[in-house]
């Protein structure tokens, strides 16, 4: 048994940084993962020679204000995704693939510098390692004696408080809860996107970058797919090349091969053999990953019901919060949105607990 003021459920962006917060306030906390690593819906590929390729949240704009005071609070420098003024655009399999004028962004997007992992690594830095419990899928939690008790195949944990920052159809779908939440949020927890789900992501790395050539472009956007966006990978100090994208979730029903011979095919198309000359293919097929996505019983709309008010109120008379992306009001279902859901859940745990 392992006792704690607050239990965390989820090492993801949110949950370490809810951890980071409680620790500064010296508030006994723990965090429990079910993957054995960290990070959650932040993955970032490292191998030596080759740029950070993101499989997981990359991209975050300076409207982020959540996401950013975070970075800056922790030293970590952001830098602009590099978007061409022209992209290549196919329309359908009957129109070849052409070049369009892309107008001005006045929002351009910007990655972390290191790769998003680096801002889970700095929030790790922070945390005491004993309060970060991996391998630790929880089943079920219940109150018992006026505390809350989650329960793993391997431990228990008691605590005064649980905060869930699993998207609210995992919640729902994988963890028993006793006393059951009231129906009406069950059927809002069933049908809430989460964000990433769906989502196939595929990363390419090259010896030089031919896509920035005249008469070309590092991004693409398509209908025919599989791959329907595409964009320049390198990394900060653009020494090493890379492309990154998204899949079209239909492919999922593809196995690995099929799918990165689809994915040839396609570039091969756009920007002839070369495009075959990798060094390296990654993927990641998030809907596979079953500590992110369960199947909707009806389907669900992008971001249907993230951020609504409802997952913002606490339940079992205080001792279970719901957070995470999903359920922030500013931003959900982006990497703004766990910081912003984290901010929020530690000013309503500071009012709980009279700090």
């Amino acid at each position: 048994m392992i006792s704690t003021d607050i239990l965390i459920i989820g090492a993801g962006l949110t949950g370490l940084t809810l951890q980071y917060l409680l620790e500064q306030k010296g508030i006994a906390t723990k965090v429990v993962e079910a993957r054995n690593r960290i990070g959650g819906r932040i993955l970032t590929n490292f191998q030596k020679g080759f740029p950070p390729i993101e499989m997981g949240a990359t991209w975050l704009g300076k409207k982020h204000k959540n996401l950013v005071a975070l970075l800056e609070q922790l030293g970590l420098e952001i830098y602009l995704q590099k978007i061409d003024k022209q992209a290549i655009y196919e329309l359908s399999p009957q129109h070849q693939p052409e070049l369009v004028n892309l107008p001005p962004n006045d929002e351009p997007s910007h990655r972390i510098k290191g790769g998003s992992l680096a801002l889970i690594q700095a929030l790790q830095q922070k945390i005491s390692p004993q309060n970060i419990h991996l391998d630790t899928a929880i089943h079920s939690i219940q109150i018992q004696d006026n505390k809350v008790i989650a329960t793993s195949n391997t431990e228990e944990f008691y605590a005064k408080t649980i905060v869930s920052t699993l998207p609210p159809k995992l919640l729902i779908s994988q963890i028993n809860m006793q006393p059951a939440l009231p129906l009406p949020m069950q059927k809002l927890m069933q049908n809430t996107h989460t964000w990433m789900g769906e989502s196939i992501k595929v990363g390419l790395v090259y010896k030089r970058p031919f896509w920035r050539e005249q008469g070309t472009s590092g991004t693409f956007f398509s209908n025919v797919g599989p791959i329907t966006e595409f964009y320049d990978h390198s990394n900060f100090e653009d020494n090493l090349y890379a492309m990154k994208g998204f899949i079209h979730d239909r492919f999922a029903a593809l196995s690995p091969s099929e799918r990165k011979k689809a994915v040839l095919d396609q570039l091969q198309r756009y920007y002839g053999n070369i495009a075959l000359d990798y060094i390296d293919y990654q993927e990641k097929v998030w809907s596979e990953d079953p500590h992110t996505y369960t199947a909707y019983e009806q389907f669900v709309l992008p971001h249907y019901n993230n951020g609504h008010a409802a997952f913002r109120q606490p339940f079992w008379e205080g001792k279970l919060w719901i957070a995470g992306s999903e359920t922030a009001a500013e931003f959900p279902g982006y990497m703004d949105g766990a910081v912003s859901s984290a901010f929020y859940t530690f000013q309503e745990l500071k009012k709980q607990l009279v700090l």
